[in-house]
C-alpha cells in the first residue's frame, strides 16, 4: 500500500521554525497553514519599505499636480516688480540721455544709469520666464523620474512580502500529516525543497501525504490476464476478517526484471479500505476474473493421475473404480472445473477402495 501523492515540505529560505502546527496523523486541507518560520526583521523592513513608497507615492503626486496657485501668484507679483523696475530704469535712462546731450552730466554716470536699464529689462525677462515655468506645471523629465521612483519602491515591497508569505508553510493538497521532522526553534536549511524522500532530513519541516493505492507485482505469466477497470480483492494481515475492493487503474507497459525474474506493476485504487489501511502495509491481492456460469466442479482431492493422464476414478457397473481422463480448467477454494469427460451426475470416487491407489495412480495436487 502506497500513498498516491506524498511529499516533504520545506521552507524556500534558511531559517528558524517558529511554530509547528499540526501533529502525524492530522488531516489538512489545501492552503491550510501547517507551520510558520521566524520572521525575524522581514516586518521591519516590510514597514520601512512600504513608508518609502508613501513618499514617493506623494513626491509624484506633487510633481503631476504642478505648482500651487498661491506659488503662481507670488511669481506674478515678481513679474509685476521688475517690471515696475524696468519702466522706471528706462524712463529715467532718458532723461539722462537729455541732461548728458546738453553736458550737464558726464559720461560715466549716463553710462552707470544704461547699465542699470540693462539690468532691470534681464530682471524682467528671468522672473517672466519663471512664471511661464511656474504656470506650464512639471517638466515631462521630472514626472518621469518621480514614477520610476514609485515603480521602484512598489517592487521593493512586493519583494518583502513575498518574503514574508514564504516563511508560512501551507498544504499543497488535501491530505494526511505523516511525519514531522523538525521541532519549534530548529534551524532548518533547505538543500531540496519538496523533496518526496521518506526520511527525515534538515531540510524537511514535515511529510504530507494524499490517498492510498497498492501496487502489485504481477509475473510474466499472468499478466495477460489482467485488464484495466478489473476487480480486485485485497486483504490485509491486520485486518484477517475484512476485504478490501479496488480495479485496476494502471498496468506498467514496462517490464522490471529482478534476479531473472520478470514482473509487471500494476497499481490497484482502492474503492474502500481508505479509512483502515495505512501508507506501507503489505497486502495480499486477488484479481477476480469472469465469472463462468454452470461450471462443472468436483472436489480438487478427486483428480488423478494414470499414465501421464490426469482423470478421476469412476464407480463402474459392479462399484469398483475405472478410470476416466479429463480435462480440467480453474482450480479454486477446494474444486477444480472440468472442461470434458464427465458429466453432471457422473459419480467418482474421492478416496481409493481399501485406501490404497493402484500402482498406475498418482496425485497430481
Amino acid at each position: 500500500v502506497v500513498s498516491i501523492d506524498s511529499v516533504n515540505l520545506s521552507p524556500k529560505a534558511t531559517g528558524r521554525l517558529g511554530a509547528l502546527l499540526v501533529s502525524p496523523g492530522d488531516r489538512v486541507a489545501a492552503g491550510q497553514v501547517l507551520a510558520q518560520m521566524d520572521t525575524g526583521s522581514l516586518q521591519s523592513e516590510l514597514d520601512q519599505a512600504q513608508a518609502q513608497l508613501a513618499q514617493s507615492q506623494a513626491d509624484y503626486a506633487k510633481v503631476v499636480a504642478g505648482n500651487r496657485l498661491e506659488d503662481i501668484r507670488q511669481v506674478e507679483a515678481q513679474v509685476a516688480a521688475a517690471q515696475s523696475r524696468s519702466e522706471l530704469a528706462s524712463t529715467q535712462l532718458a532723461r539722462y540721455e537729455a541732461l548728458a546731450a546738453q553736458g550737464a552730466i558726464s559720461q560715466n554716470e549716463l553710462d552707470q544709469y544704461a547699465g542699470e536699464a540693462r539690468n532691470a529689462e534681464a530682471n524682467l525677462q528671468e522672473t517672466q520666464e519663471r512664471l511661464a515655468a511656474t504656470a506650464s506645471g512639471s517638466r515631462v523629465e521630472d514626472i518621469a523620474a518621480a514614477e520610476a521612483a514609485v515603480a521602484a519602491a512598489e517592487a521593493k515591497v512586493a519583494v518583502i512580502q513575498t518574503q514574508l508569505e514564504e516563511t508560512v508553510i501551507r498544504a499543497p493538497f488535501d491530505g494526511v500529516v505523516t511525519q514531522t521532522y523538525a521541532t519549534t526553534g530548529a534551524i532548518v536549511t533547505p538543500t531540496t525543497t519538496a523533496s518526496s524522500t521518506a526520511s527525515a532530513t534538515s531540510s524537511s519541516i514535515l511529510a504530507l501525504s494524499s490517498g492510498l493505492e497498492v501496487e502489485i507485482d504481477v509475473s510474466e505469466a499472468n499478466i495477460g490476464q489482467v485488464m484495466i477497470d478489473q476487480v480486485v480483492e485485497v486483504m490485509a494481515d491486520a485486518f484477517p476478517n475484512q476485504t478490501f475492493i479496488g480495479h485496476v487503474k494502471r498496468i506498467a507497459p514496462e517490464a522490471v526484471i529482478q534476479n531473472n525474474v520478470t514482473t509487471f506493476e500494476v497499481v490497484v485504487e482502492l474503492q474502500t479500505g481508505l479509512d483502515d489501511l495505512r501508507s506501507g502495509m503489505t497486502v495480499d491481492a486477488i484479481f477476480v476474473g469472469e465469472t463462468i456460469d454452470d461450471a462443472l466442479m468436483v472436489p480438487t482431492v478427486a483428480i488423478t493421475t494414470e499414465n501421464g493422464q490426469l482423470g478421476v476414478q469412476m464407480v463402474d457397473a459392479q462399484g469398483n473404480p475405472a478410470f476416466q481422463s479429463v480435462t480440467v480448467g480453474l482450480t479454486q477454494d477446494g474444486a477444480t472445473q472440468i472442461m470434458s469427460g464427465l458429466e453432471v451426475g457422473d459419480r467418482i470416487f474421492l478416496d481409493f477402495p481399501d485406501g490404497k491407489p493402484p500402482a498406475s495412480i498418482s496425485t497430481p495436487f
